[in-house]
């Protein structure tokens, strides 16, 4: 058996090749799940609560094992530095702006956009741990009623 995996490594190049297209098909796994279901309505507090009610459906529903896919790898590369990292780091500060730009557009709450953005992502990886590791079956609902209520919006 190759230690390096070049079975699958092979196609990609290196394993560091193998894992950025991972990512970057988790992010596109993501945004089919989550952003693409979001209506074309204007930005405004219902696009704000679909949003929303999408990124809990994605975290009850995902498709990887696990869980989420990016808060997997935040825990194993936060502390590594690397062109990966770097790169995962664009994906979150990228959601983080989208997010607080929906918050903010939406006006239904009093405080901060970006400082909300931080207490959806922490509920998200909250809702992703009981999922997955406690295989709770309340979490999301739990969750979704926890963003709602951040942001200023009705439980349901």
């Amino acid at each position: 058996m190759c230690e390096g995996g070049a079975g699958v490594v092979g196609p990609f190049g290196s394993r560091a090749e193998l894992q950025a297209a991972a990512l970057e098909r988790a992010g596109a796994v993501f945004r089919a799940a989550v952003l693409d279901t979001v209506p074309e309505r204007a930005p405004g507090p219902a696009r704000l609560a679909a949003l929303l009610d999408a990124w809990i459906g994605y975290l009850a529903e995902c498709p990887f094992p696990g869980g989420c896919f990016v808060t997997a790898a935040s825990s194993e590369l936060d502390g590594r530095p690397g062109p990966l990292r770097d790169r995962l780091g664009t994906v979150v500060r990228d959601w983080r702006a989208y997010l607080s730009e929906e918050i903010a557009v939406a006006g239904t709450a009093d405080r901060p956009a970006d400082e909300l953005a931080t207490v959806l992502i922490g509920i998200s990886m909250a809702v992703n741990q009981e999922i997955q590791l406690l295989d709770d079956p309340t979490a999301a609902r739990r969750g979704r009623i926890a963003m709602r209520a951040a942001v200023g919006l009705p439980a349901e």
